[in-house]
C-alpha cells in the first residue's frame, strides 16, 4: 500500500481547521477516513450554502 500523499494530508487539515476552526491537533489525531469524511460532511455544507462547485477531495 501506498503512503498517502502529504500534500493531500495538509490540504485535507487546512479545509477542516478552516471551515470548523478545529485546531491542528485534533485534526491529526483523526484517522484517514474520519478526515475525508469531514471533508465530505464540510464541502456538502459549503456547497448549499454558496452554490460552490463539487467537493475538491472527490477522488471518485
Amino acid at each position: 500500500m501506498a503512503p498517502y500523499p502529504v500534500k493531500r494530508l495538509y490540504e485535507e487539515v487546512a479545509f477542516i481547521a478552516y471551515y470548523f476552526h478545529w485546531n491542528h491537533d485534533e485534526v491529526m489525531h483523526m484517522d484517514h477516513r474520519e478526515r475525508r469524511k469531514w471533508c465530505d460532511e464540510i464541502s456538502v455544507i459549503h456547497k448549499k450554502v454558496n452554490d460552490a462547485p463539487e467537493n475538491v477531495f472527490d477522488i471518485r
